[in-house]
């Protein structure tokens, strides 16, 4: 029998955004993007694979529930990995015949714009991976699953390049910085809804790609410039310039996806209020000390320096009140005792419990094989609890 192959990866926040494909078959992206790896200690997804020949079917369980196989992008990435281990000739046929049972869980809501699917992605290519003993570029299998989980291979700061070929082959991931490069920097994610979104990244994409005129501008002129803009932030530790970049991405995706004809809409009302504070909170204290980003969801992702997160997560409790005794999630923090700055804050609380719960973490490591034995399924292959 096969050993059962666990993997955590984390998940990623993009401060340059991926939108729109060359691709769809490949998922090669129309420009580079830029992300942060989140710590896996706070947020991570954990697969475990085996492969047997007593598992009548290919299974996949996601979060305790059993989902079908039928996925062309699941099929594609086992596919891919079987046919590199016949080429490297990693195992011999009789494994190559046996069926895969996939666990795979997530300590955060899916589908809500929190990137479960890079996560996910990452995990189960990794896993397989070793199961089957190949040696190859993980970001470009990750790729095939979903494409911004190349990103999540890697941690600290990392860059996808959308690469030229039509084949792929250097649409890869590689990292700008790892996780010590700059230690004070963390990230707050404000989560205003953990249901699933209206409309697919995918299909918002292939939209966005058909009918924007401004997502061509957008590739051809803006994004190139703020990449290397944004690299040399990250090189050089320079927040107020990384935080301009990462908003002005933010706000251009968005306006791409309104651009799109149907527009796709992610961002709420809610959303927008988070954006105005950012900014009356950056203009009263004369510099920038936090920068949002927004996803394809309406959750904000927060970045600013472990110096400002004990005032910012006081203003966030008493902007967006909260009746939720832990709204606070992940790394312990303490709240500023500075009460002249918040009561004199010139934006009033809104209505209570806006937003559901908060996260606050930093940048973390990329992926991580699990040896201690605290795998999703047993001996016998079978899940778990």
């Amino acid at each position: 029998m096969s050993d059962i192959i666990t993997i955590t990866a984390p998940v990623n926040i993009a401060v340059i955004k991926y939108w729109g494909k060359r691709d769809e078959e490949l998922i090669l992206p129309l420009n580079d993007s830029v992300s942060a790896t989140l710590d896996t200690n706070v947020m991570c997804a954990k697969t475990s694979v085996c492969a047997r020949p007593d598992i009548n079917e290919n299974e996949i369980w996601l979060n305790k529930i059993k989902e079908s196989f039928n996925n062309k992008r699941l099929q594609n990435c086992l596919n891919e990995i079987k046919r590199i281990a016949r080429v490297q000739k990693s195992v011999d046929e009789e494994f190559l015949s046996w069926n895969v049972r996939i666990y795979s869980e997530n300590n955060f809501p899916t589908a809500a714009g929190l990137a479960s699917s890079a996560a996910g992605y990452a995990c189960l290519v990794t896993a397989l991976a070793i199961l089957y003993k190949i040696k190859t570029d993980i970001s470009t299998l990750a790729r095939l699953g979903s494409g911004s989980a190349c990103r999540s291979v890697y941690g600290g700061f990392v860059r996808w390049h959308a690469g030229v070929k039509p084949d792929g082959s250097d649409s890869i991931a590689s990292q700008i910085a790892n996780s010590l490069h700059w230690p004070d920097m963390r990230v707050i994610i404000l989560v205003v809804a953990d249901t699933k979104k209206h409309t697919s990244s995918s299909k918002g994409m292939q939209c966005s790609v058909a009918t924007s005129e401004l997502l061509q501008y957008r590739v051809l002129h803006s994004v190139p410039k703020r990449v290397d803009d944004i690299c040399t932030a990250i090189q050089k530790r320079d927040f107020a310039k990384f935080a301009e970049i990462t908003m002005k991405d933010s706000n251009q995706f968005h306006a791409v996806c309104l651009d799109t004809y149907p527009p796709c809409v992610y961002m709420r009302d809610i959303s927008h209020s988070i954006v105005e504070v950012i900014h009356r909170y950056n203009e009263i204290c004369g510099e920038v000390k936090v920068a949002y980003t927004f996803d394809a969801g309406p959750n904000a992702c927060l970045y600013l320096l472990e110096k400002d997160v004990p005032e910012i997560i006081s203003l966030i409790k008493q902007v967006f009140p909260t009746s939720n005794p832990e709204f606070i999630k992940g790394l312990s923090t303490q709240e500023s005792q500075d009460r002249d700055f918040l009561n004199q804050f010139p934006i009033k609380p809104f209505e209570k419990d806006l937003l559901k719960y908060l996260i606050y973490t930093k940048v973390g490591d990329g992926l991580q094989e699990i040896t201690d034995g605290s795998h999703l399924l047993d001996i016998n292959g079978q899940p778990v609890g």
